[in-house]
């Protein structure tokens, strides 16, 4: 296949939705690990055309959604004063802090900037010599490289008045804590591909041998996600446990070398508190002693800030994979995308806002076909 809309094709997907269902004979519990998988899923209506007793739970995948409430407490602090220039990619402007978010930080007078690439924000540090300039570096494996480089850069231009906000995850340390976890129903997991692009796939056999769980790594496109299925449930039917590159197109088991020495370079691993979860080991990074004069925590002096989280938000247990979106019982009422209690609400990739967005507020039928509630989607 060449073309993006061929990995929608109806047809290819009903032949792989008959495989996975003569497969199938027991139930079993998958994960998707990414929120860009969950927002294609329930867009597609994926979940509910497999087979009844197939269920797939929706993991802390979103980077916005599993940055610490601190954090953003952190940044907002930071972008409140008046010499700072504060840069952020759109998404984390509605994500709320303690009480209030970077829109509102913005309507205060705060210079808050919507930049596309940190290396926007460099620039406008080099064009304002005498602010301070801010970039909100955020996200898993694929967002690391580029915010690293781009300190990298301030570094060798010596422009001293950059600094980043880090809040990098790693995702094998998640997974690992998951498996770890007395509540974990996770049989199998369905891994991000644009992770294993930039980190290959050397950290996942290790965890698929322990935990005695397949890993698949998959696509984002429907066709790619189905075929992620269908071969964890053919393992699990199998009483297998191996690691599956079902995205060769993208991935490469030795993942990007380059990428990777960057990150060993400006970063090191850190412990790393997620939004809902809680602190897990050696699961983030953190700017390395040779880049730590470009740590914002350390520049504004916030490092000490602790904040409470709402007990009305139940989205840890969203992230967690525990209940599903709908079954909060603030979703669709106090907790909206206009009025969001926690960030899997307002981000783009969370699980709230896909149910949310897609009207998914109801089970599937008997036959496990896709319901006919107004807004639901399905392929084929």
């Amino acid at each position: 296949m060449k073309y993006l809309d061929e990995f929608s094709d109806p047809e290819l997907a009903r032949r792989l939705f008959d495989d996975i269902h003569a497969t199938v004979t027991r139930p079993w519990a998958l994960m998707e690990v990414c929120g860009g998988q969950t927002h294609s899923i329930i867009r597609h209506g994926i979940d509910q055309l497999l087979p009844e007793g197939i269920e797939l739970i929706h993991g802390p995948g979103c980077p916005v959604c599993v940055t610490p409430l601190d954090t953003i407490d952190k940044a907002l602090e930071i972008a409140s004063r008046p010499d700072v220039i504060f840069c952020s990619f759109g998404d984390m402007l509605r994500v709320p802090g303690s009480g209030r978010d970077l829109f509102k930080v913005k309507s205060e007078g705060g210079d808050v900037r919507v930049v596309y690439s940190p290396l926007d924000a460099l620039r406008i540090a080099q064009q304002n010599p005498d602010r301070q300039v801010v970039f909100f570096g955020i996200g898993f494996e694929t967002t690391a490289p580029p915010n690293a480089m781009t300190v990298y850069q301030a570094k060798k231009l010596g422009i001293a008045n950059f600094s980043l906000l880090v809040s990098h995850v790693r995702v094998p340390p998640a997974i690992d804590a998951i498996m770890n976890s007395p509540d974990c129903r996770v049989q199998a997991f369905l891994a991000a591909g644009h992770v294993c692009t930039v980190m290959g796939l050397g950290e996942y056999p290790e965890l698929a041998e322990r935990h005695r769980v397949p890993i698949v790594v998959t696509g984002f496109e429907p066709l790619d996600i189905l075929e992620g299925i269908r071969r964890a449930v053919r393992q699990l039917e199998a009483g297998e446990h191996t690691v599956e590159n079902a995205y060769p197109r993208a991935v490469q088991a030795e993942g990007s070398p380059a990428a990777q020495a960057m990150l060993a370079d400006v970063f090191e691993v850190t412990d790393r508190a997620w939004r809902g979860i809680g602190m897990i080991p050696a699961s983030g990074w953190r700017l390395s002693p040779a880049y730590r004069q470009y740590d914002a925590e350390y520049r504004f002096s916030v490092t000490g800030m602790h904040t409470e989280e709402s007990t009305e938000c139940r989205s840890g247990e969203v992230l967690q994979g525990l209940i599903k979106p709908h079954e909060c019982e603030a979703f669709g009422t106090t907790c909206t995308p206009r009025n969001p209690l926690g960030a899997t609400m307002v981000s783009s990739e969370g699980a709230c806002a896909a149910y949310y967005l897609y009207r998914r507020l109801a089970t599937p039928d008997a036959a496990g076909t896709a319901g006919t509630r107004e807004g639901v989607t399905s392929l084929g």
